[in-house]
């Protein structure tokens, strides 16, 4: 196991004025650069020694990647715009209030203050094996210490499990994902544009990263289209603390609705897997159909459907089915059952 010392190895650090600069940086040695942007993540790693980086690169500096503005008929986010504009940013309340009020849901607001939207997305798995470094599969290693007789997997994933265990812990992924936001990333070859969805990895993708970002590339903008603006919204967080803690499970839902009947949906949990997972056959089963406490009651057992509890984290598939009874009927219809 890891020895915590609390004090960061030696590193260069650069802090480029344009994303052109830090382009340059990267290329010129991808493989011992490590991007930095809130730092909340970033100097876990490193104080905790588990990290060592011969560059890191503040990518703060860089102001063409912060700010909220007007595109085509969405909003782009620049990735270093810190969770509190977010929260606050008149046309994300305006239009896409599931993606704010996820945001505001992230810690607490001293680390709102400082985190930013493409940190939150971006961050690493916060299994304490992994993080304390114990050579688990995910740190290239032949074991999941989580998944066995004695480990401790309260937190882990029922669903996508495969050799890794470990959840991805961010709020904000889920409410991209179902408002269909597309990703900017900047690259060695030049620019490309990903669904949400498709940011993130699971263990059967790649064991070692949750995103899909590989050494040398840069999140530069976060694009939320039109298609789900003013919908009916849906989020909720599940946490053993009202501050401070990551999802036990959270959920993001986003309805067209014709009166009282569903159209078309996209909805999405983060903490039930190793990436934030979109619930595509519940959106299916739901189109059509009155938003009441059967729908929603149904699809929550349909969510569940491949749902494989570990030792400690059996009660994460009833509280699963209750979200997602939740977020198509309502709070006050919903009743929280095993």
């Amino acid at each position: 196991m890891a020895v915590i010392r609390d004090v960061m190895p030696n590193f260069d650090l650069v802090q480029p004025a344009s994303l052109a600069d830090a382009r340059k940086l990267l290329d010129s040695d991808p493989d011992n650069v490590w991007l930095m942007a809130g730092g909340l993540d970033s100097f876990d790693w490193l104080k905790d020694r588990i990290r060592k980086p011969k560059t890191v690169v503040d990518l703060t500096g860089i102001d063409e990647m912060r700010g909220v503005r007007a595109w085509n008929d969405g909003i782009e986010i620049g990735p270093l715009t810190t969770l509190t504009d977010v929260v606050n940013d008149p046309m994300v309340k305006a239009k896409y209030s599931i993606l704010s009020q996820a945001a505001e849901l992230v810690a607490s607001p001293q680390i709102r203050n400082q985190g930013t939207i493409g940190g939150n997305v971006s961050q690493d798995t916060r299994c304490w094996y992994y993080r304390s470094g114990w050579p688990c599969y995910r740190a290239g290693g032949n074991l999941c210490y989580a998944d066995t007789p004695v480990g401790r997997n309260r937190e882990h994933a029922i669903l996508d499990a495969q050799r890794c265990v470990a959840v991805s812990p961010s709020d904000s992924a889920p409410a991209l994902i179902a408002l269909d936001a597309k990703f900017v990333i900047s690259t060695k070859n030049g620019e490309k544009t990903i669904d949400a969805q498709d940011y993130f990895l699971g263990p059967a993708i790649d064991i070692t990263h949750m995103t899909i970002l590989k050494p040398g590339d840069i999140l530069t903008a976060i694009r939320i289209p039109g298609t789900w603006a003013n919908s009916k919204f849906y989020f909720e967080k599940i946490r053993d603390r009202n501050v401070w803690d990551f999802p036990l499970m959270n959920i993001a839902a986003a309805m067209k609705m014709s009166g009282n009947t569903i159209t078309d949906a996209r909805m999405a949990v983060a903490g039930a897997a190793a990436r934030p997972w979109r619930l595509t056959d519940v959106e299916a089963q739901i189109k059509g159909k009155t938003a009441d406490e059967a729908t929603g009651k149904a699809a929550g057992e349909l969510a569940v459907k491949d749902a494989v509890p570990l030792q400690f984290n059996a009660y994460k598939i009833p509280l699963m089915k209750n979200l997602v009874k939740r977020a198509i009927s309502g709070v006050q219809e919903a009743t929280w059952e095993a």
